[in-house]
């Protein structure tokens, strides 16, 4: 029995780290043409849902400290896609803005969920159900962590 604990086949911990890694490879040349790298690709998500937001509100959303954050806006801004702007009401936080170009790309970027889904070979519900069980799993670990 303990050494089935320790077969990898076993692991939940490796078919989500593969699974992650098949995910990443079917995004990439999706990416690719629209300049992005998947966590920028999550941060323009954020974005086109609600723009304004400051660094903290969308490393909030990734689980993503801003210390890995403030590189890639940077990226991000040198790309045109945003602009940084000091809050004038506390000029200790950051707040991040679409330009034309950054919204633009939403358009472009609405071809890819429709590629992943066919890409999954199942269905939209399935692929919903999916999701809340690893939203639900995420925040029993995340509990278990703290």
């Amino acid at each position: 029995m303990t050494d089935d604990l320790l077969k990898l086949d076993n692991f939940i911990c490796f078919a989500l780290y593969s699974a992650n890694h098949a995910m990443n490879r079917l995004y990439k040349p999706m990416l690719d043409e629209l300049n992005l790298t998947y966590p920028q690709y999550l941060v323009m998500v954020t974005l086109w849902e609600e723009d304004g937001q400051t660094v903290g509100g969308i490393g909030e959303k990734l689980f993503l400290e801003s210390s890995t954050l403030t590189p890639l806006l940077k990226r991000l801004e040198v790309a045109g896609f945003i602009q940084r702007i000091r809050s004038k009401e506390d000029e200790r936080q950051v707040l991040i803005r679409l330009t034309s170009e950054g919204t633009a790309l939403k358009t472009k970027a609405a071809a890819i969920p429709p590629c992943i889904l066919d890409a999954s070979n199942t269905t939209a519900a399935e692929l919903t159900r999916l999701k809340a069980e690893i939203v639900t799993l995420r925040e029993a670990l995340n509990k278990g962590a703290a």
